[in-house]
């Protein structure tokens, strides 16, 4: 079956936009939604968010559905809006964990804007389809920087804020990683990014964890400025600081997702396995790999 199909006057269409962790960043406050951002660094996983979306005739409302459950979904409704007055069912599932600090809600939201080009025939490129997607997530407050990188893939620098249209990104060549991750709790991204004290401390952090990574760009390195940073902010929770720790003595490298509450690590090929051992004293383990995954089309 064809992803772009009728039935009776229905239209189906599904796509899938990778995850992503960003490890340090800095805001960047613009009245402009395409403009505001971040800039930091951070890398894309290989599992991700596949959304599929159905509008037509039987489509009278737009209705959210995340695994299963619907949602509210404001930053996928937003896209939505962005991109057609005709109501919508969007259905994602996520392999990653939501609220987390793994980019769920940009990945949607990519996922989203592509799905309803292909059903609507709209043919717009890559470009304009990340743009809707990184305007959703600073409207809304879910996200700053994610769609930048889950839009380029690998170890992904952002090196000016906003959407593509003004966004600049290079990236740090390297081995397929595994990253091993735990997810401790959730941290909503929205009080973070309104606490004025926090985004002080966070922009002072992000500024010399990039230029420390711009000087050696390795992923070893980017690892190590994003612990610095998570304990500088004061972001790293307590438990967390214990399984970075315990990580670090393992042979790997480990810091904490931004924003959310959630441990991720990784080591050479060599010590992968005393790391994921170590790790697994302190909860589930969620295994991916580094990806150079972008955005994609799927067939059904």
């Amino acid at each position: 079956m064809h992803k772009h199909q009728s039935e009776g006057q229905n239209f189906f269409a599904k796509a899938y936009a990778p995850g992503h962790i960003t490890g340090f960043f800095q805001i960047h406050e613009n009245e402009n939604p395409h403009r505001k951002g971040s800039t930091g660094c951070g890398i894309v996983l290989n599992g991700g968010v596949t959304t599929e979306v159905k509008v037509g005739e039987s489509v009278e409302k737009t209705e959210i559905f995340l695994n299963g459950k619907e949602v509210e979904g404001r930053t996928t409704r937003t896209v939505a809006e962005m991109i057609t007055d005709m109501p919508a069912r969007i259905s994602s599932w996520a392999e990653i964990p939501i609220g987390c600090g793994f980019g769920a809600s940009g990945a949607g939201a990519i996922g989203t804007a592509y799905a309803l080009n292909r059903a609507l025939s709209l043919n717009q490129t890559a470009k304009s389809l990340t743009e809707y997607a990184h305007v959703a997530e600073v409207i809304n407050c879910s996200g700053l920087g994610d769609v930048a990188g889950q839009s380029n893939g690998g170890v992904v620098i952002r090196l000016h804020p906003g959407g593509p249209e003004f966004g600049l990104v290079d990236s740090i060549p390297v081995h397929e990683a595994r990253v091993f991750c735990i997810v401790l709790g959730e941290i909503p991204t929205k009080s973070i990014l309104k606490d004025m004290a926090a985004a002080g401390r966070i922009n002072a952090a992000g500024k010399a964890a990039m230029a420390e990574v711009l000087k050696i760009p390795t992923l070893e390195n980017f690892m190590y400025q994003s612990k610095e940073f998570a304990s500088k902010t004061g972001l790293m929770s307590s438990r967390a600081k214990d399984i970075i720790e315990a990580a670090n003595a393992s042979g790997g490298l480990a810091s904490q997702s931004m924003l959310g509450d959630t441990v991720f690590a990784v080591a050479p090929y060599s010590q992968e396995f005393p790391l994921f051992e170590t790790l697994q004293e302190f909860g589930d383990v969620l295994e991916y790999n580094i990806s150079t995954c972008t955005p994609k089309l799927m067939y059904d």
